[in-house]
């Protein structure tokens, strides 16, 4: 086997030879960026054997696109997400948004029902009480009343607006 000096210029060729793969693979692999185009081929060798280091320890993908590193930050980044919400579910802070819409419409109708209830019990409670008061009055409960179903709804839109937006895949940065 003849001696190799590792001190003069690096080709393509070369380095080929010395590592067991084509010359095609390498100008791919200095092309790519992802070994240096230029060096002794000492420098390149070492380059070559740093970059099959870091993609047998899972830090550089593979040829088929997959990234290990990302696919792992990714599972993480999930992984930490599913338990906030498990944590936020165990301290009753976080609750389906269908399930707090209904809870909402609930309160809301019960409300509404006790408002239209008004006129009768205003009729027995005070019977003397004077048209015009009892009309101001179920005015103002009505007003009070429409208000509150429009800032439910209002609520209720804008909530699942903002959490459909913070759900919406983002750029990378």
């Amino acid at each position: 086997m003849p001696l190799i000096d590792l001190s003069m210029q690096g080709t393509q060729t070369a380095l080929a030879e010395l590592v067991g793969v084509t010359q095609p693979t390498i100008s791919n692999l200095m092309t790519e960026g992802k070994i240096p185009s230029d060096g002794t081929l000492g420098e390149l060798l070492l380059a070559y054997c740093a970059r099959l280091r870091d993609q047998a320890a899972g830090r550089l993908g593979d040829t088929m696109g997959l990234d290990l590193v990302q696919e792992r930050a990714a599972l993480a980044r999930e992984q930490r997400e599913g338990q906030a919400i498990k944590n936020a579910v165990a301290r009753r802070e976080y609750a389906p948004i269908g399930l707090l819409s209904d809870v909402l419409g609930m309160a809301s109708s019960a409300v509404v029902d006790r408002f239209d209830q008004l006129e009768g019990a205003m009729r027995k409670a005070c019977p003397d009480l004077p048209d015009e008061a009892k009309d101001v009055i179920q005015r103002v409960i009505a007003s009070a009343r429409n208000e509150w179903i429009r800032a439910t709804s209002t609520l209720v839109a804008d909530s699942v607006d903002a959490m459909t937006d913070e759900d919406a895949p983002h750029e990378p940065v």
